[in-house]
């Protein structure tokens, strides 16, 4: 696990935390962690020993692969024209500006710097590619932000995944109904497991429901 950053809250705990996790088959183990985790404990500030509650949001997202801009010749039309001066005056007796329209994305690039129309063409597909790349990278990023939202809710507490409650010493996973009254083994990751694998199973009932 590697730290990306931390954000640490005025009262003294943590506001924020981002990290990336590596591991084998890691995805598909933690994606069910997202959500809203909530605690209920006796704080040390606490002197009526009432039980406090407190909620965390968690996102568990799949790293993003760097955007690929592959341009494939069919989803180009190249047109040509003769380059224009101040006033639109032609500055060039041959068409060797060029116009150049991304099909799928819509994207349009101009170039007419250069006398020679190879040339436009070499430098308009550099500055296409840019843009695609940067057309890519929002919608990816757009993509990526609303599946964290669907992920963690509002972050309000009715939301709850997962009840966390250390008086009584159990952990209960709302989405398949089971408690566990060990506590502290899991929160050392000995017994994580066997939730794991009722979330998974669970999981795969409702997409063979789907299915059928």
């Amino acid at each position: 696990m590697e730290i990306i950053s931390i954000s640490k809250s005025d009262a003294g705990g943590l506001k924020e935390i981002i990290a990336s996790i590596k591991g084998r088959n890691i995805y598909s183990s933690l994606k069910y962690e997202s959500g809203v985790h909530r605690v209920q404990r006796v704080p040390d500030t606490e002197t009526q020993g009432r039980v406090h509650t407190s909620a965390a949001t968690v996102a568990v997202l799949p790293e993003a692969e760097e955007v690929d801009i592959k341009i494939e010749e069919k989803d180009l039309r190249i047109d040509v024209f003769r380059s224009s001066g101040p006033g639109g005056q032609s500055v060039n007796t041959t068409d060797s500006a060029v116009r150049i329209t991304h099909i799928p994305t819509g994207i349009v690039v101009s170039q007419q710097d250069e006398k020679s129309q190879i040339r436009n063409k070499e430098k308009g597909l550099k500055i296409l590619r840019s843009r695609i790349y940067e057309f890519e990278r929002n919608k990816r990023d757009e993509e990526r932000a609303k599946d964290r939202k669907s992920k963690i809710g509002s972050g309000d507490r009715s939301e709850r995944i997962r009840t966390y409650n250390f008086p009584q010493g159990r952990v209960t996973d709302h989405r398949i109904n089971l408690t566990l009254h060990k506590l502290e083994e899991f929160m050392e990751g000995e017994i994580f497991d066997e939730m794991i694998d009722n979330l998974s199973l669970q999981a795969q009932e409702e997409e063979l429901k789907k299915i059928s």
